[in-house]
């Protein structure tokens, strides 16, 4: 992981709301949140159901346009890039992804390439390589013949991650990425991931409900509450029972554990 400090992907004042279907209003889902990420970091953005994670996110890979506020990346606003220009420096995970035809994982990891393409333009042998070489990162290449939709939940997700490594970012925007996982994949996705911000030095944000997934993998959180920031910081000073509290209104164990390497969380209770 890169050591430099300086700020990349910055968040400044963004507000969002989505419009209320059928009665003219419409629904807050994030106020006024100033996020800067730091080159080669690992974010966490956590929070409970509701709270804005996924808005937040969208908002800063440009897929939605804030109604106020603005992104830049390495300074230049989001709003001035197109969109294929910006695909270039920033891949998505989603949390699920549902392909229109029953492409293999080899064609879904070469979608990756497009924004390197011209739109006319079909993938050539340099494109197939780094194809073949993401899958390779994500111990997938095995599968890179296989029906994208006969793979497992674990499978599916590691392809998912090839086709955004095949865009070769700067920034990489999860979502969720272990949600839909059992306890195995769950470990199997988080070590690819430290391991590819490691060895690729890719910036990460990850929005998650796993706290313990969050204390193992990002060195730095962002709190977010009914739209709001509530904190942003190092994990250590951040992943607090008080802020576990504030966040869920829940009370919880949280300690270093020494087996683990990192600090976990425990709930005890619902408060309030």
């Amino acid at each position: 992981m890169s050591s430099s400090s300086s700020t990349y992907l910055v968040a400044h004042e963004l507000s969002y709301a989505y419009p209320r279907r059928g009665k003219g209003a419409v629904v807050p889902a994030v106020s006024d949140v100033s996020l800067a990420v730091a080159r080669g970091s690992f974010t966490g953005l956590l929070g409970p159901n509701g709270c804005g994670k996924t808005t937040l996110l969208k908002l800063m890979a440009g897929v939605l346009r804030p109604v106020s506020g603005s992104v830049t990346l390495e300074g230049r606003s989001l709003a001035d890039m197109p969109r294929r220009a910006a695909a270039r420096h920033m891949a998505v995970v989603p949390q699920d992804t549902h392909p229109a035809f029953d492409y293999t994982a080899l064609e879904i990891v070469l979608m990756g390439r497009h924004p390197h393409l011209h739109p006319t333009q079909l993938e050539g042998p340099g494109d197939l390589a780094i194809a073949h070489q993401s899958l390779e990162s994500t111990g997938t290449l095995h599968l890179a013949h296989r029906p994208f939709t006969s793979l497992s939940g674990g499978e599916r997700q590691r392809v998912v991650i090839a086709s955004a490594l095949a865009q070769q970012p700067d920034v990489l925007l999860l979502d969720e990425p272990t949600a839909s996982l059992d306890l195995g994949y769950q470990l199997e996705v988080a070590a690819l991931l430290r391991r590819l911000s490691r060895e690729h030095d890719v910036t990460m944000v990850m929005a998650t409900h796993d706290l313990n997934l969050a204390a193992s993998m990002c060195d730095t959180l962002a709190l977010l509450r009914d739209g709001r920031l509530v904190r942003h910081g190092a994990t250590a000073q951040v992943l607090t029972s008080d802020n576990v509290r504030r966040l869920y209104d829940v009370d919880a164990d949280v300690q270093f554990h020494q087996s683990a390497g990192h600090l976990t969380v425990t709930p005890v209770r619902r408060v309030g």
